[in-house]
């Protein structure tokens, strides 16, 4: 298949495009590179563009005819969204729709979707399972609940087909070492504490320590971003080779919740090295408690997680941390 990749430069596209390359895809990247590296544009040709530029989009469209498209590119920061949650309904929504407009306007008609676990807020009770109420509490996962709408509005009125794949807590790096994080500023756990244990910050902080779990500290589901993006590749082609209209939200996780605690050990063990860290106050938005049951990809896609045991995740990012990530902060600051 010829494959569009949006955001295709950044840490879940660019494996992607990966994985996508590997299976004999030709990929094609779309990215303005506001978030995303030059340094992990690997595998496809690059187009420098805006989700929010639907003329662009049309041109690319027309330029490539590809077969289907995989919709990385978003604003995915919960405390950002809360501060300035225009700026993400104006990104994640409204590019969604120049998106959906012109693969509607040039013939396109299969879409796999990044959206997140973010879409249920608190859920009663875990693991999720993707029937369960969906009431986001966050701007970012209202955005991306309000996509998948969208996603269905469509296929009914065009005929699209489309997947949205709800991510748990994406982690680690490409096991070859090629790509993996590298976010400026980082937010994210994992990598916050390899900065931590490396020196490149000072302390770490565990945002609250006093939530309804064994530790106190917020537990989630870790995904290895290689196994993510199979399920990337596993979705474009289930959508190629199947019925035209069909559509369906799949968690993608393991079943099995760590706390921050426990992340924070493991991460110490692995590299043997102790950080500093501190508690300050529960971050505003975070759900004590994210598992996903996952059971419908399997299902679905015929996808299982392979390398998401969680020193595998770990030690994969620790190699990336004190390797391939310092080529691309070189890169960057170029």
């Amino acid at each position: 298949m010829k494959i569009l990749v949006t955001g295709g430069a950044g840490y879940i596209g660019s494996q992607t495009c990966k994985a996508l390359t590997t299976a004999g895809h030709q990929v094609f990247i779309y990215d303005n590179l506001s978030t995303g590296s030059r340094a992990l544009i690997k595998w496809g040709e690059f187009i420098q563009g805006d989700i929010l530029d639907g003329e662009r989009l049309r041109a690319c469209l027309r330029a490539h005819e590809p077969e289907g498209i995989i919709h990385c590119a978003a604003f995915s920061q919960v405390g950002e969204s809360l501060g300035d949650p225009g700026a993400y309904i104006r990104n994640n929504v409204g590019g969604t729709l120049h998106i959906l407009e012109a693969m509607r306007d040039t013939g396109v008609r299969n879409i796999v979707v990044s959206s997140t676990a973010a879409v249920y807020g608190i859920p009663d009770h875990c693991p999720i399972t993707e029937d369960m109420p969906t009431h986001p509490i966050t701007p970012y996962g209202e955005t991306k609940l309000f996509i998948e709408w969208m996603l269905a509005d469509f296929a009914r009125a065009s005929g699209f087909s489309w997947m949205a794949l709800r991510y748990f807590n994406a982690a680690g790096a490409d096991p070859e070492g090629e790509c993996g994080e590298c976010h400026t500023p980082e937010t994210h756990l994992i990598p916050r504490m390899l900065m931590a244990v490396t020196g490149e910050l000072e302390e770490f902080r565990i945002m609250g320590n006093n939530y309804p779990t064994p530790d106190g500290t917020c537990v989630r589901d870790y995904i290895h971003v290689a196994d993510l993006a199979s399920a990337h590749v596993l979705a474009i082609e289930h959508l190629r080779n199947g019925e035209p209209g069909q559509g369906a939200p799949l968690n993608l996780g393991t079943g099995i919740g760590f706390s921050v605690k426990q992340i924070l050990d493991a991460v110490q063990q692995i590299t043997e090295r102790q950080m500093s860290y501190r508690i300050g106050e529960r971050r505003p938005g975070d759900p004590p408690v994210l598992v996903a049951e996952g059971s419908r990809a399997e299902e679905i896609l015929g996808w299982k997680p392979s390398r998401s045991r969680l020193h595998t995740i770990i030690e994969d990012a620790w190699k990336w941390h004190i390797s391939g990530r310092q080529a691309v902060i070189k890169a960057a600051s170029r």
